[in-house]
């Protein structure tokens, strides 16, 4: 009997082990990465711009490309779409509210797939309003550089609406539509550095 139970025991510390996860934990390189968004304007053109000061981190398994967590923090002051009195305009109450709402977060909730074919769902908060939104992405791998240190590529797109985080404002032109699109579309690229 003592026989049979130290077997079990065994089987069941080697299916434990064998589920305990590789992942490693990822910072942003600010240097190689971009967080961007483009919304239509005037309902004929296209506003892109990006945000320049966020960090974020990633717990991801580099042998299975699979991604377990996505963390990141973003400064609204950071917007840049080549224009300051537009960007100014963005900061201020009628869109970002930068000085009531300085940040805006992302925290992942589940992620489904691996490698090229991610979905990674979590609560995006924009002014104090926090919504589930869906981003498709993929671990792209990770590479030695030259000077030793471990980098993991991942990308990410998805798409939200600007209204449901009270971002709302708007004017009607005399030939119909809006001055501003209501659908962002959201991308990422992102290298990120192995924690040591």
């Amino acid at each position: 009997m003592i026989g049979k139970i130290s077997a079990f025991s065994f089987a069941i510390l080697l299916f434990v082990t064998a589920q305990i996860s590789t992942a490693a934990t990822y910072t942003v390189d600010h240097a190689h990465s971009q967080v961007h968004f483009k919304v239509a304007h005037l309902m004929i053109s296209t506003v892109r711009g990006e945000f320049s000061d966020y960090t974020a981190t990633v717990e991801a398994d580099p042998e299975t490309k699979v991604v377990e967590s996505v963390k990141a923090t973003i400064k609204i002051a950071s917007i840049d779409t080549r224009n300051k009195k537009r960007d100014d305009h963005l900061r201020s109450p009628d869109f970002f509210d930068a000085a009531n709402h300085p940040e805006m977060t992302f925290v992942s909730t589940r992620v489904v797939g691996k490698g090229d074919d991610i979905v990674v769902y979590g609560e995006l908060t924009i002014r104090g309003n926090t919504k589930v939104v869906e981003l498709q992405g993929r671990f792209i791998g990770e590479v030695k550089d030259p000077w030793g240190n471990y980098k993991a590529g991942f990308e990410a797109t998805g798409k939200i609406n600007r209204q449901d985080f009270g971002l709302s404002w708007n004017k009607a032109l005399e030939t119909g539509g809006l001055v501003v699109g209501d659908e962002i579309e959201i991308g990422l690229e992102i290298e990120a550095a192995k924690a040591k």
